[in-house]
């Protein structure tokens, strides 16, 4: 079954060609497009082009076939094109002409839209929730580890003294920021194509506002040809975003990484979360760190990738566009398992409290005692000239008492503040909104 079929057979190898991974793309989307159907038809009603009875069956029969995507019962049959070709057939076999009538007003061009723009603010409201206890997490360890003090480093060269505290807290620091994106990704998103048709709108008489608010979008795309042109725009925009935030998560993998090594000796993992070698029996490799470092650099090519696809496209709707789906769609389970793997490695972290015992990190030091002198008075260029002096010629003596007290230092980390900073962004997303909407379709008619 095609939404196009005239009657005319196509030739195999162009259908299974342009077909491609399709139909098992689809089912990413089974769920938005049933309640896309839903808002439709509710509309539908309303400017007449549906009768209140027929609103009755064919809402009864989509409920039924979301539950049965819910419960892993639903699949794209043999000979049927695609999500929307298969769910109007099942209304078809059902209801006969009635199930015929949900595409009125509607192309596959909106309907694609519609559905990915949902499958993407559902997808977006799960990884924010994973982010969230990430982000929790973090602080937690922030607040249990204030004290331990590390090694801080640039240019990979011991450089001044740090600590576990601060050392979580700016990956959850770093979380707020990359949460404040994913939020201008989110409201990008949460904007109604639906009504744009094919790219230049509908004779019908639609009511865009309707099915704007009753599937909880926050605005509509209001130009039909642009409502088009988000196709690629948008999924390229979200991309952007989870690569960046997949940046930070692959930068915190690298440093666990580096720190468990024997040169460093700063953390640990207990045995159950490393792995071995096949001939050196002392091997304790963190390669749940390893993994989520690849799957995040891995992410870094998604949003090059869209771009390549969506470069040279004019305006109005190409195939090209179907070919984003097999990278984008599975990208969303791909964070979710990034996230629960760094939250499973970063609970378990077995931290040395006693790094700095070792004398080779006497001169992070040097910094307090060019401090201390300044502070009794000597110019900061000869202060840094005595150090200097001491160092090289071995009688540097270091002073381990930390007194860092300003915003954001190993005294006072100021995490209190960041999570402030993190929820304030969090509270933005208005997920209540978009869980009720989707509630009041599947229980009305």
């Amino acid at each position: 079954m095609k939404l196009w079929d005239k009657g005319k057979d196509t030739n195999k190898f162009v259908e299974n060609y342009t077909i491609g991974n399709d139909n098992k793309m689809d089912m990413y989307l089974a769920e938005s497009d049933v309640i896309g159907t839903l808002a439709h038809i509710k509309m539908l009603c309303k400017v007449g082009l549906l009768k209140e009875d027929e609103l009755s069956q064919l809402h009864h029969e989509l409920v039924v076939i979301y539950k049965s995507i819910e419960q892993s019962n639903f699949s794209i049959e043999s000979g049927i094109e695609d999500v929307h070709s298969q769910i109007e057939y099942l209304l078809t076999i059902k209801l006969g002409e009635i199930g015929k009538k949900v595409h009125s007003g509607r192309s596959r061009n909106d309907q694609v839209l519609v559905d990915i723009r949902l499958f993407t603010r559902d997808s977006l409201i799960e990884i924010i929730s994973e982010i969230n206890l990430l982000f929790q997490l973090l602080i937690e360890q922030s607040e249990k580890n204030k004290d331990v003090l590390m090694p801080g480093y640039t240019h990979l060269q011991v450089a001044m003294p740090s600590s576990f505290g601060l050392w979580f807290g700016a990956y959850a620091e770093a979380l707020a920021d990359d949460l404040n994106l994913i939020l201008s990704s989110y409201q990008i998103n949460n904007q109604n194509p639906l009504g744009s048709a094919a790219g230049y709108g509908s004779s019908f008489p639609l009511d865009r506002t309707l099915t704007t608010k009753l599937l909880g979008f926050d605005d509509l795309d209001y130009n039909v040809v642009y409502a088009q042109m988000g196709r690629g725009k948008v999924e390229k925009i979200v991309a952007f975003v989870l690569a960046n935030f997949a940046s930070t998560i692959g930068k915190m993998s690298a440093d666990i990484c580096l720190f468990m090594s024997q040169n460093f000796g700063f953390i640990g993992l207990p045995d159950e979360l490393t792995t071995g070698s096949s001939i050196m029996p002392h091997k304790k490799n963190p390669d749940i760190f390893e993994i989520t470092r690849g799957k995040c650099n891995r992410l870094q090519a998604l949003p090059v990738e869209i771009g390549y696809i969506t470069g040279n496209l004019t305006s109005g709707y190409f195939r090209d566009y179907q070919l984003i789906k097999e990278s984008y769609l599975p990208i969303f389970d791909v964070v979710v398992d990034i996230i629960k793997a760094a939250r499973l490695g970063v609970k378990n972290l077995i931290i040395n409290k006693d790094i700095l015992s070792d004398s080779k990190y006497d001169y992070l030091f040097t910094v307090e005692k060019v401090n201390e002198l300044v502070l009794q008075g000597i110019p900061f260029r000869e202060a840094y000239k005595l150090v200097g002096n001491e160092v090289e010629t071995g009688t540097f003596i270091p002073n381990k008492n930390i007194n860092h007290t300003h915003e954001g230092s190993i005294v006072n980390l100021c995490n209190k503040e960041i999570e402030n900073k993190f929820n304030a962004v969090l509270n933005k997303f208005n997920v209540e909104k978009v869980i009720t909407a989707k509630e009041k379709l599947l229980q009305d008619s």
